[in-house]
């Protein structure tokens, strides 16, 4: 049996687990990977009454439970750590270590609030397909923006495939989760930070004041990516999950 541990991948706002495809072909073959689609996301989609962050982190523990995972490491990105940060502030003994990809632990701020609010007006009149024409590409740092229209696309077919439900129930859930500062700093497990210097949804003092929150952080800001490191850097990102997971381990 491996003395890796587990990581579990949670993807982000109107993602899918397969987000993560070509991050995870490069890890080493005796890390156990959990790669999940998150509640009204992918292939997950029937009967989602509760979008919340705190749904989603039960269902993610539901899920590890069903797989006889006990601790595991928790990678998420964007709204994929605010599910993470949501499952370690309710079950940290479950949690071996906590990497947040592009995420943030403080709640909305009032202007972000109405943003959302905005989108969700946005998707009500004129649909999913329509926004994620115009969603997508900030996402990513100015200079990746042409070179990078192969991932666009991706990422906007992901979305387009999302039920509006899920579009509208994920921005209202995002925009209600409340600050999880205190998750970071009273963990009893390292901390993982990696942003992107060019990040709009996620900005950069944000990752700056929250890198050292935590009683053992570790922490990449990356140059010239946004809001999609595991696309604009996927080796750096790899290269610092495993890392990471040695770290975890005392390797």
């Amino acid at each position: 049996m491996s003395t890796q541990p587990t990581l579990v991948f949670l993807h982000g706002f109107a993602e899918s687990r397969e987000i993560w495809s070509e991050l995870l072909s490069g890890f080493p073959a005796d890390y156990r990977l959990v790669n999940l689609n998150l509640l009204g996301h992918g292939t997950n989609i029937h009967d989602v009454r509760d979008y919340s962050m705190e749904a989603q982190a039960r269902y993610v523990a539901e899920k590890l439970q069903a797989a006889g995972v006990e601790k595991a490491l928790l990678v998420g990105h964007s709204m994929g750590g605010y599910v993470a940060l949501a499952f370690a502030e309710r079950w940290p003994e479950r949690v071996a270590g906590l990497a947040l990809i592009n995420s943030s632990a403080y709640a909305d701020s009032e202007d972000k609030k109405a943003s959302r609010e905005k989108n969700v007006a946005f998707v009500e009149r004129h649909g999913v397909e329509k926004f994620m024409e115009s969603f997508i590409r900030p996402l990513f740092a100015p200079a990746n923006r042409e070179s990078m229209g192969r991932q666009r696309e991706f990422l906007e077919e992901i979305g387009k495939a999302t039920p509006a439900e899920t579009i509208i129930g994920g921005l209202r859930a995002m925009a209600a989760r409340p600050d999880r500062t205190k998750v970071l700093g009273t963990a009893k497990f390292p901390v993982l930070l990696v942003a992107g210097k060019e990040d709009l949804a996620v900005p950069l003092e944000h990752s700056v004041a929250q890198a050292p929150l935590a009683p053992v952080a570790h922490a990449l800001f990356l140059a010239e990516v946004g809001h999609l490191a595991y696309f604009e850097e996927p080796s750096a990102v790899r290269r610092a999950l495993v890392d990471f997971a040695a770290a975890v381990h005392g390797q």
